[in-house]
This record gives C-alpha cells, structure tokens and sequence, in this order.
C-alpha cells in the first residue's frame, strides 16, 4: 500500500513537484455556518486546503466552524489561530504560529505555550510555522493585535534573513503575510528572494484578490497561496 503522506509531508512535496496549492482562509467571525453549503458550492476547484482562523474570534466560533465545514467537506481543514483559545480538536492539523517579524513574546511563545495543554490531548497534527508579518498599506488586524509593526516591503534583506532564521530555529514553513483586507499583496520580489533562499515550502497571503496575483505569486515560487477577504461575501 502506498505511504499515507501528512499534512505537512503532502506540501513538502508539493513544493518538491512544484505543484501548486490554494488555501480558502475562513475567519470564523465572518462565515455563517448555516450556509456552509453555499459556500463549498462556489469555492474555485483549485482549492486543496481551508484555513480557519482570525486576529480575533468570538470564544467557541471556531469548533462551531470546523464542525460545519466538516459535514460537507473533505479538503483538509488547518487552524489558523490568532490566539490559543481557537484550538478546535476536530481540525486535522494546526499551523503552529510564531511572529518571528515582531518583538512582542506574547505572539513569538506566550500563546504558544497557553495552547500547549489542548494540542497535546488533541489528535491535531501540529506545523511549525514561521509568521512574518508584512507592509500591505494599511494597519491590518493582526498588526493591531498583535502591536508589532510589519516589514517594509523594501527590506528585502531583512525580510530574508527573518525567513532564514526562522528556518534556522526548525520551522517547517514560513508564512509570509500582508494582512487581511491589505491594499496590495507580498511582492513578487520578496516571495522569489525568500523562496530561493530557503528551499522549504512558501505560504504567502493578504492581499491577494485576482487569478492574476495569485498566479503572481507562484512564479514567484509560492507553494501555497492563500485568500481570504475574496470570498468572505
């Protein structure tokens, strides 16, 4: 029989075939559950994975969401936490988030560790991600929260060496982020400059609202695109 891949595995080799991912990220806030097959009915066949998850979201919403989306569909629904307190144990993997581009330990370990105890009783498969936050234009949700400001899309360096130290501290994928509702998404320059330098698999979101940024992004060397804001209506 052959070998049943992970989570993580299957887009590890994604990146290896270059083949390309569509994430359809879902704030928990925004979706009504009730019209959850509406919703299935007019996503983009591309689409391979759903993200769950927001800057913030209302205490319960998130099992609430991840149990709806689980009576109608099999693409592999992934946490997407703001905070520890969106841990839903009907998920079937979580990106295990750290804001490497800020400063404030409450979103690089605090969280991290406030989670820890639903994880380990969960059958959650857990990724290791690195989340750097960048420059989309205009002050986004999760700068708010978080209160750490992002990278300037024009610093390239330190936007790779952020990526590289993150995989130096043995993330598994790096998330490059404008933000939510962003005025314009992660360049092209930056996503070819830290996909080149890294070698492991790209998220790259906020943004991105048209077939052609997001194919923007894969020629870039994306692994995974994710959109959100485009389908929240």
């Amino acid at each position: 029989m052959p070998e049943v891949l992970s989570y993580l595995q299957d887009i590890q080799q994604a990146f290896v075939e270059n083949r390309k991912l569509l994430a359809i990220l879902i704030d928990p806030d925004k979706f009504d559950e009730q019209q959850v097959d509406v919703f299935f009915q007019n996503l983009p066949c591309e689409a391979t994975h759903i993200l769950v998850g927001g800057s913030t979201v209302e205490y319960g919403r998130t099992c609430a969401v991840v149990s709806a989306i689980k009576l109608v569909s099999t693409l592999p629904v992934i946490l997407f936490p703001g905070d520890s307190s969106q841990i839903s144990s009907e998920a079937d993997a979580l990106l295990f988030l750290s804001l490497i581009s800020g400063r404030n330990p409450e979103f690089l370990i605090e969280q991290q560790v406030r989670s820890v105890e639903k994880i380990k009783s969960s059958d959650l498969e857990v990724i290791p991600t690195g989340y750097i936050l960048i420059d989309g234009g205009r002050e986004t949700s999760v700068q708010k929260v978080s209160k750490t400001i992002p990278i300037n899309q024009k610093d390239l360096k330190l936007v790779v060496n952020t990526a590289l130290a993150g995989k130096y501290l043995g993330k598994q994928l790096i998330y490059l982020e404008a933000g939510s509702g962003a005025e314009y998404p992660v360049s092209s320059e930056i996503i070819e400059a830290v996909s080149s330098t890294l070698e492991i698999p790209l998220i790259v979101g906020g943004g991105i609202r048209t077939q052609q940024q997001m194919h923007n992004a894969y020629k870039s060397g994306a692994t995974m695109v994710v959109m959100g804001t485009a389908f929240e209506k």
